[in-house]
């Protein structure tokens, strides 16, 4: 009798009422802090494309390219927050009784696949927003400097030289958006890995 009571109290320990509170935790943290990464990186390349945009109107179409990668990391948000709340699995019913299956172990797996794609979009959109507004100035600023030197000298080598010089600053900045967003990448599949670590209570 101690025995089977001492395993009864085990499975409470291990699958309380409380336990679905991390996994829906886990939800949240993923969309919400995703979505202010993306947010901030939108918001801050933005200013710098619109900055950008009056001097040099022709460039706008080609500096979106921080606002597209920045708002790729809410998307990792949302699928991450599907995957957890299809994986959360309701009480059920046992006669009489309701039974929780979702154990802490699930519930705490789950927070950390939330938290893990939430920080990494929240960094990778921080990054995003900071570098890409930094470039963006520079693709205008080099731009209007281009066109005063050539005004003033004129000539066929000073229209080579601006566009060698302006594909250089475009590729880095390419670049340089590209492996930002990698961080909030690497977040979205640690947290799919983490969603595979689950225990189910016996009901």
């Amino acid at each position: 009798m101690a025995d089977a009571e001492y395993v009864q109290l085990s499975l409470n320990d291990q699958c309380p009422t409380m336990a679905p509170f991390f996994g829906f935790m886990g939800c949240a943290a993923s969309i919400i802090l995703a979505n202010v990464g993306a947010a901030y990186g939108t918001a801050r390349s933005g200013e710098g494309i619109l900055v950008c945009g009056i001097s040099s109107p022709e460039l706008i179409w080609r500096n979106l390219i921080p606002v597209i990668m920045a708002g790729v990391n809410g998307i990792y948000g949302l699928i991450t927050a599907i995957v957890l709340m299809g994986a959360i699995k309701k009480p059920v019913q046992d006669g009489q009784n309701i039974k929780n299956v979702y154990s802490l172990y699930t519930g705490f797996a789950h927070l950390a696949a939330g938290l893990c794609c939430g920080l990494c979009g929240l960094a990778s959109g921080m990054a995003i927003g900071i570098a890409g507004g930094s470039a963006v100035r520079s693709c205008g600023i080099f731009d209007v400097m281009s066109r005063r030197t050539r005004n003033i000298f004129g000539g066929r080598e000073r229209r080579k030289k601006k566009a060698a010089g302006s594909e250089n600053l475009f590729v880095a900045m390419v670049l340089i958006q590209v492996f930002a967003g990698n961080l909030a990448l690497y977040g979205l599949i640690t947290s799919v890995i983490l969603t595979q670590a689950t225990y189910e209570c016996p009901q």
